[in-house]
């Protein structure tokens, strides 16, 4: 269920709380204390989901939802609006912004937590789904069983894993460096290089006589998981 997620608030003490939780859950977390900083983060790389409090110094979280929804690259990203404000009035302006969703401090965190998962997984099924299925590739989380063609492949728990987090994040480049994240752990003793050798690994089980490679390496910035099986069989 790993997600990009977008904190903007500036209570700092709740940062480290919302960013503790969801890591703890897999999601791979940014912050931001003011509008402008958000403004930054969101032009460098697109998050699946933004956390935002509504009274920011500067630029109320009111404004910034706006400005995401007026954005045709940042449009479709679902925001929760966090806030103080409890009023029926206030929900309902929240809303109309642009918010998909608005809790009201103070809240419990595993409140958040489901209502973070609920809005993954309206927005992308395939980051909850039991069961991912891409081209000819079949996931199935509950009974760890990975099946190309009819045959199961035979994955190692750390190929295993890569896949997942490939799969996950169909479409979208990954660098080495969240691929490290996402599958050994920021605590992790590894190298970036270590990814190469374990992504040679995963191609070698998942493909069979001429089977389409559906991991692209992006020169100079990661891998990629294919949303469908590429019509140009040569290997990246």
């Amino acid at each position: 269920m790993a997600a990009k997620i977008l904190i903007i608030e500036d209570e700092s003490a709740l940062v480290v709380l919302l960013r503790y939780n969801l890591e703890a859950e897999g999601h791979e977390v940014s912050a931001a204390m003011t509008g402008e900083e958000a403004k930054l983060l969101l032009d460098e790389e697109k998050p699946d989901l933004v956390i935002l409090d509504w009274m920011l110094p500067g630029m109320s979280g009111i404004e910034i939802c706006r400005q995401i929804r007026a954005r045709p690259e940042t449009r479709d990203i679902p925001v929760i609006m966090l806030t103080a404000r409890g009023e029926e009035g206030d929900r309902i302006r929240g809303l109309a912004t642009g918010a998909d969703d608005y809790v009201v401090k103070p809240f419990s965190v595993a409140e958040l937590m489901a209502r973070v998962k609920a809005i993954l997984r309206r927005a992308a099924p395939e980051r909850v789904a039991d069961v991912i299925t891409i081209a000819d590739i079949t996931l199935d989380r509950a009974a760890h069983r990975v099946v190309r063609h009819g045959r199961q492949v035979r994955l190692g728990p750390t190929e295993y894993r890569l896949l997942l987090v490939l799969m996950e994040s169909a479409g979208r480049v990954l660098s080495r460096s969240q691929l490290l994240d996402g599958v050994w752990g920021r605590d992790g003793d590894v190298d970036e290089r270590t990814v190469d050798v374990h992504v040679g690994r995963l191609r070698k089980a998942l493909i069979r006589g001429n089977e389409a490679d559906m991991i692209r390496t992006v020169r100079g910035a990661g891998y990629m998981f294919e949303t469908r099986e590429p019509a140009d069989q040569e290997r990246a």
